[in-house]
Protein backbone atom coordinates (compact mmCIF):
# COMPACT_ATOMS: atom_id res chain seq x y z
CA UNK A 1 0.00 0.00 0.00
CA UNK A 2 0.94 3.58 -0.71
CA UNK A 3 0.80 5.38 2.52
CA UNK A 4 1.44 8.54 1.32
CA UNK A 5 -1.02 8.48 -0.56
CA UNK A 6 -3.99 7.30 2.03
CA UNK A 7 -2.64 9.60 4.69
CA UNK A 8 -2.70 12.67 2.52
CA UNK A 9 -5.23 15.23 2.23
CA UNK A 10 -6.13 15.47 -1.40
CA UNK A 11 -5.76 19.25 -3.01
CA UNK A 12 -8.48 21.21 -2.74
CA UNK A 13 -10.68 18.42 -0.46
CA UNK A 14 -12.27 20.30 2.29
CA UNK A 15 -11.29 18.46 5.71
CA UNK A 16 -13.59 17.79 7.90
CA UNK A 17 -11.44 16.66 11.10
CA UNK A 18 -14.35 14.32 12.35
CA UNK A 19 -14.36 12.15 9.37
CA UNK A 20 -10.29 11.05 10.27
CA UNK A 21 -10.11 8.83 12.89
CA UNK A 22 -7.75 9.59 15.33
CA UNK A 23 -7.40 6.04 17.07
CA UNK A 24 -6.70 3.83 13.32
CA UNK A 25 -3.59 1.72 13.44
CA UNK A 26 -3.75 0.49 9.58
CA UNK A 27 -2.98 -3.73 9.13
CA UNK A 28 -0.86 -3.29 13.13
CA UNK A 29 -2.78 -5.22 15.72
CA UNK A 30 -0.74 -3.36 18.43
CA UNK A 31 2.62 -1.93 19.49
CA UNK A 32 4.67 -4.76 19.21
CA UNK A 33 3.03 -5.54 15.51
CA UNK A 34 4.88 -2.43 14.81
CA UNK A 35 8.08 -2.56 16.12
CA UNK A 36 10.20 -4.38 13.29
CA UNK A 37 8.82 -2.13 10.66
CA UNK A 38 9.43 1.12 12.38
CA UNK A 39 13.18 -0.07 13.35
CA UNK A 40 12.58 -1.21 9.74
CA UNK A 41 11.87 2.29 8.98
CA UNK A 42 14.42 4.33 10.77
CA UNK A 43 17.14 2.41 9.30
CA UNK A 44 16.14 3.10 6.08
CA UNK A 45 15.98 6.55 6.81
CA UNK A 46 19.78 6.87 7.83
CA UNK A 47 20.81 5.41 4.65
CA UNK A 48 18.85 7.79 2.87
CA UNK A 49 19.49 10.85 4.52
CA UNK A 50 23.48 9.94 3.47
CA UNK A 51 22.04 9.79 0.04
CA UNK A 52 20.61 13.10 0.55
CA UNK A 53 23.27 14.52 2.16
CA UNK A 54 26.17 13.10 -0.76
CA UNK A 55 24.11 14.44 -3.43
CA UNK A 56 22.90 17.82 -2.73
CA UNK A 57 20.23 18.14 -5.17
CA UNK A 58 17.22 17.94 -2.77
CA UNK A 59 16.34 19.39 1.07
CA UNK A 60 14.10 17.97 2.89
CA UNK A 61 11.41 20.14 5.36
CA UNK A 62 9.15 18.13 7.95
CA UNK A 63 6.60 20.29 9.63
CA UNK A 64 5.12 18.96 12.60
CA UNK A 65 2.05 20.70 13.86
CA UNK A 66 -1.25 19.68 16.53
CA UNK A 67 -2.71 20.87 19.21
CA UNK A 68 -0.83 20.30 22.55
CA UNK A 69 -0.04 16.84 23.65
CA UNK A 70 -0.74 15.41 20.02
CA UNK A 71 2.95 14.34 20.19
CA UNK A 72 5.57 16.61 18.19
CA UNK A 73 8.41 16.82 20.41
CA UNK A 74 7.85 12.68 20.90
CA UNK A 75 7.32 12.53 16.86
CA UNK A 76 11.39 14.11 16.70
CA UNK A 77 12.70 12.08 19.76
CA UNK A 78 11.19 8.45 18.53
CA UNK A 79 11.49 8.86 14.80
CA UNK A 80 14.01 11.44 14.01
CA UNK A 81 16.49 9.14 16.70
CA UNK A 82 18.66 7.65 13.78
CA UNK A 83 19.27 10.70 11.45
CA UNK A 84 22.95 12.35 11.63
CA UNK A 85 22.59 15.98 13.32
CA UNK A 86 25.31 16.69 11.17
CA UNK A 87 22.86 17.65 8.59
CA UNK A 88 19.63 17.69 10.55
CA UNK A 89 18.20 20.56 12.37
CA UNK A 90 15.35 20.90 14.53
CA UNK A 91 13.59 24.35 14.70
CA UNK A 92 10.93 25.53 16.75
CA UNK A 93 8.62 28.74 16.71
CA UNK A 94 7.00 30.06 19.71
CA UNK A 95 5.32 33.24 20.58
CA UNK A 96 7.64 35.78 17.97
CA UNK A 97 10.16 38.14 19.10
CA UNK A 98 10.10 41.92 18.77
CA UNK A 99 12.49 41.28 15.59
CA UNK A 100 10.33 39.03 14.02
CA UNK A 101 7.41 41.18 14.60
CA UNK A 102 9.25 43.85 13.03
CA UNK A 103 9.40 41.67 9.80
CA UNK A 104 7.02 39.69 7.55
CA UNK A 105 5.76 36.77 9.25
CA UNK A 106 7.59 34.15 7.00
CA UNK A 107 10.95 36.15 7.61
CA UNK A 108 11.36 34.02 10.67
CA UNK A 109 10.75 30.42 8.69
CA UNK A 110 12.61 31.18 5.79
CA UNK A 111 15.55 32.12 7.64
CA UNK A 112 15.87 28.05 8.84
CA UNK A 113 14.75 26.69 5.71
CA UNK A 114 17.04 23.37 5.20
CA UNK A 115 19.96 23.71 2.60
CA UNK A 116 20.14 21.40 -0.21
CA UNK A 117 21.32 17.66 1.38
CA UNK A 118 19.85 19.29 4.62
CA UNK A 119 16.86 17.83 6.46
CA UNK A 120 14.56 20.42 8.68
CA UNK A 121 12.30 19.57 11.16
CA UNK A 122 9.92 22.18 12.28
CA UNK A 123 7.98 22.12 15.38
CA UNK A 124 5.61 24.20 14.84
CA UNK A 125 5.10 26.30 11.80
CA UNK A 126 4.65 29.43 9.95
CA UNK A 127 0.99 27.53 10.18
CA UNK A 128 0.67 29.02 13.43
CA UNK A 129 0.06 32.42 12.02
CA UNK A 130 -3.44 31.13 10.96
CA UNK A 131 -4.20 29.07 14.01
CA UNK A 132 -3.13 30.74 17.18
CA UNK A 133 -3.38 33.54 15.55
CA UNK A 134 -6.52 33.24 14.70
CA UNK A 135 -7.77 31.67 17.37
CA UNK A 136 -6.80 34.50 19.68
CA UNK A 137 -7.63 37.87 17.46
CA UNK A 138 -4.16 38.89 17.22
CA UNK A 139 -4.35 39.82 13.90
CA UNK A 140 -7.71 40.87 12.05
CA UNK A 141 -9.65 38.66 9.88
CA UNK A 142 -8.60 39.95 6.89
CA UNK A 143 -5.07 40.00 7.38
CA UNK A 144 -5.06 36.03 8.58
CA UNK A 145 -7.34 35.04 5.61
CA UNK A 146 -4.39 36.54 2.93
CA UNK A 147 -1.63 34.44 4.58
CA UNK A 148 -3.31 31.14 2.86
CA UNK A 149 -2.30 32.20 -0.35
CA UNK A 150 1.06 33.81 0.81
CA UNK A 151 2.15 30.53 2.59
CA UNK A 152 1.12 28.26 -0.56
CA UNK A 153 3.20 30.97 -2.79
CA UNK A 154 6.16 30.41 -0.15
CA UNK A 155 5.63 27.08 -0.28
CA UNK A 156 5.74 26.58 -4.13
CA UNK A 157 8.62 28.84 -4.30
CA UNK A 158 10.62 25.98 -2.15
CA UNK A 159 9.72 23.48 -4.16
CA UNK A 160 10.67 25.13 -7.09
CA UNK A 161 13.97 24.92 -5.90
CA UNK A 162 14.08 21.76 -4.68
CA UNK A 163 12.72 21.65 -1.30
CA UNK A 164 10.45 18.15 -0.63
CA UNK A 165 7.72 19.59 2.06
CA UNK A 166 5.90 17.09 3.77
CA UNK A 167 3.00 18.15 6.73
CA UNK A 168 2.26 16.21 9.68
CA UNK A 169 -1.20 16.96 11.19
CA UNK A 170 -0.93 14.60 14.44
CA UNK A 171 -4.35 14.32 14.97
CA UNK A 172 -5.46 13.10 18.38
CA UNK A 173 -8.62 13.09 20.13
CA UNK A 174 -9.77 15.23 23.19
CA UNK A 175 -10.05 12.40 25.26
CA UNK A 176 -6.64 11.55 24.93
CA UNK A 177 -5.39 15.02 25.27
CA UNK A 178 -6.76 15.34 28.33
CA UNK A 179 -5.23 11.68 29.56
CA UNK A 180 -1.66 13.28 28.04
CA UNK A 181 -2.49 16.31 30.61
CA UNK A 182 -3.17 13.79 33.03
CA UNK A 183 0.14 11.94 33.43
CA UNK A 184 2.28 15.42 32.53
CA UNK A 185 0.88 16.47 36.07
CA UNK A 186 1.49 13.58 37.48
CA UNK A 187 5.32 12.78 35.89
CA UNK A 188 8.09 15.28 37.72
CA UNK A 189 9.81 14.62 34.48
CA UNK A 190 7.43 16.26 32.06
CA UNK A 191 5.29 18.57 34.30
CA UNK A 192 7.76 21.33 33.54
CA UNK A 193 6.37 21.63 29.91
CA UNK A 194 3.23 22.46 31.30
CA UNK A 195 1.84 25.75 32.20
CA UNK A 196 -1.77 27.18 33.18
CA UNK A 197 -2.01 28.70 29.95
CA UNK A 198 -1.84 25.04 27.92
CA UNK A 199 -5.45 24.30 30.17
CA UNK A 200 -6.84 27.40 29.21
CA UNK A 201 -6.02 26.88 25.32
CA UNK A 202 -7.68 23.52 25.96
CA UNK A 203 -11.23 25.39 26.13
CA UNK A 204 -10.96 26.73 22.68
CA UNK A 205 -10.71 22.99 21.20
CA UNK A 206 -13.16 23.64 18.66
CA UNK A 207 -11.69 26.69 17.54
CA UNK A 208 -8.78 25.25 16.91
CA UNK A 209 -10.70 22.21 15.40
CA UNK A 210 -11.77 25.12 12.75
CA UNK A 211 -8.67 26.95 12.36
CA UNK A 212 -6.78 23.41 11.28
CA UNK A 213 -9.75 22.08 9.46
CA UNK A 214 -9.14 25.65 7.21
CA UNK A 215 -5.37 25.01 6.96
CA UNK A 216 -5.35 21.75 5.82
CA UNK A 217 -8.20 22.34 3.22
CA UNK A 218 -6.56 25.65 1.45
CA UNK A 219 -2.90 24.40 2.12
CA UNK A 220 -2.56 20.62 1.14
CA UNK A 221 -1.06 21.41 -2.66
CA UNK A 222 0.49 18.33 -4.76
CA UNK A 223 3.79 20.60 -4.22
CA UNK A 224 3.58 20.77 -0.57
CA UNK A 225 1.09 17.91 1.02
CA UNK A 226 -0.67 17.56 4.33
CA UNK A 227 -0.74 14.30 5.60
CA UNK A 228 -3.27 13.44 8.54
CA UNK A 229 -1.58 10.96 11.23
CA UNK A 230 -3.93 9.47 13.52
CA UNK A 231 -2.18 10.32 16.57
CA UNK A 232 -3.89 8.75 19.75
CA UNK A 233 -1.24 5.57 19.77
CA UNK A 234 2.01 7.32 20.08
CA UNK A 235 3.37 3.96 18.39
CA UNK A 236 1.34 4.25 15.04
CA UNK A 237 2.08 7.65 15.10
CA UNK A 238 5.38 7.19 14.82
CA UNK A 239 5.30 4.22 12.08
CA UNK A 240 3.04 6.46 9.45
CA UNK A 241 5.54 9.36 9.84
CA UNK A 242 8.51 7.59 9.18
CA UNK A 243 6.91 5.72 6.70
CA UNK A 244 5.75 8.77 4.64
CA UNK A 245 9.26 10.57 5.10
CA UNK A 246 10.66 6.58 3.51
CA UNK A 247 8.53 6.83 0.76
CA UNK A 248 8.66 10.57 -0.29
CA UNK A 249 12.61 9.85 -0.25
CA UNK A 250 12.89 6.63 -2.49
CA UNK A 251 10.84 8.19 -4.66
CA UNK A 252 13.45 10.89 -5.72
CA UNK A 253 15.43 7.86 -7.05
CA UNK A 254 18.75 9.36 -5.53
CA UNK A 255 21.84 8.04 -6.66
CA UNK A 256 25.38 8.74 -4.93
CA UNK A 257 27.05 11.14 -7.33
CA UNK A 258 30.16 10.12 -9.17
CA UNK A 259 33.96 10.43 -8.15
CA UNK A 260 35.82 13.60 -10.01
CA UNK A 261 38.79 11.15 -10.38
CA UNK A 262 39.33 7.27 -10.92
CA UNK A 263 40.00 5.79 -8.13
CA UNK A 264 41.82 2.75 -9.80
CA UNK A 265 44.51 4.87 -10.41
CA UNK A 266 44.92 6.18 -6.67
CA UNK A 267 47.78 3.98 -5.13
CA UNK A 268 47.54 4.83 -1.14
CA UNK A 269 51.71 4.51 -0.17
Amino acid sequence: MNWSKQLCVKPGHAVRLTGYPTDWTGNFKDKDDARDALAGNIARMDQLQNLLYAQRKYALLIVLQGIDASGKDGTIRHVMTGLNPQSCVVSSFKEPTPAELAHDFLWRIHRVVPGLGEIGIFNRSHYEDVLVVRVHDLVSRDIWKQRYDQINAFENILTQNNTVILKFFLHTSRDTQRVRLQERLQDRTKVWKLSPADFAERKLWNDYRQAYEEALSRCSTPAAPWFVIPADHKWFRNWAVSQVIVETLEGLKMKFPKPTFDPAKIRIP
